[in-house]
């Protein structure tokens, strides 16, 4: 499964968000740290939903980064969150 399948899943049974989008941005950081041949390493997600309406900015990133997990947290080295309730 891709970086970016396995993200949309694990986000979407976590949060079932009204709204979810994924970019991979990777292409972008070509010849930067970090850039891996093929994409999936930089991402910029979007994400609402209501879990996150009593959340801090900080406790969304905290729960976006549990529901992915240390695994798949680990295969990408940039992930820029926009997260709303």
């Amino acid at each position: 499964m891709s970086v970016t399948a396995e993200m949309q899943a694990r986000l979407e049974a976590a949060f079932q968000p009204t709204a979810l989008n994924i970019v991979d941005d990777s292409e972008s950081h070509r010849g930067h740290s970090g850039f891996q041949e093929g994409g999936e390493s930089h991402f910029q997600v979007t994400i609402q939903a209501d879990a996150f309406a009593k959340m801090s900015r900080i406790a969304r990133h905290r729960a976006v980064h549990t529901a992915l997990g240390p695994v798949l947290v680990a295969r990408i080295h940039a992930l820029e969150l926009k997260i709303s309730a």
